[in-house]
């Protein structure tokens, strides 16, 4: 799996660059509107998502590894492949999306290029719990927040209820709060 590339851009397109790596290999590597308009030099070091086909081997390429986590979560959702994850990296910030999330403004994710009312609306509900985390928060409470959401989520419980039972948990670390919502969410 390759997590990383860095080297010299060959070719620079607005959805994609040639990166051509110390072994001598050029690597095709898609990136963002966003990522593109950031890279100045032509040395670069990105993060990569490598995504393994039957017909094609894809690298997705990004500076910032907020836009990684981002692209990574999308990519997830039933329905949402590297193409739609990809117009939507290019279409917003990894904080202005966590604000979409978090105010589940369904009109301004219907601006992206692909994306239909249905979408949107399937996109918001299954982000539900995850906007603070695309987002990077620094926020040690929301992190806590977010480790808990997880843990609870690999149990077996819905987005939706975790979501619910957690915005009444009183907990400032993941343990404390994971506690209390196994005690809500088991009633």
């Amino acid at each position: 799996m390759i997590v990383g590339i860095k080297g010299k851009i060959e070719k620079k397109d607005p959805t994609h660059l040639h990166i051509l790596t110390s072994s001598g290999l050029i690597y095709e590597v898609f990136v963002s509107l966003h990522c593109s308009a950031a890279i100045k030099e032509s040395e670069v070091k990105l993060y990569t998502t490598h995504i393994i086909r039957e017909d094609a081997q894809l690298l997705y390429g990004f500076l910032d590894i907020n836009e990684k986590r981002m692209f990574d979560t999308l990519i997830k959702i039933n329905g949402v492949g590297p193409k739609v994850a990809m117009a939507i990296c290019s279409t917003f910030t990894p904080q202005t999306f966590a604000q979409i999330v978090e105010s589940k403004d369904v009109g301004m994710l219907k601006r992206v290029p692909g994306i239909g009312p249905k979408s949107a609306g399937r996109i918001l509900v299954e982000l539900g719990g995850f906007s603070l985390e695309i987002a990077g928060e620094s926020n040690p409470a929301s992190k806590a927040h977010n480790e808990a959401a997880m843990a609870l989520e690999s149990l077996g419980f819905k987005k939706e209820h975790i979501t619910k039972v957690l915005s009444q948990c009183i907990g400032s670390d993941t343990e404390s709060l994971i506690k209390e919502a196994l005690k809500k969410l088991s009633k």
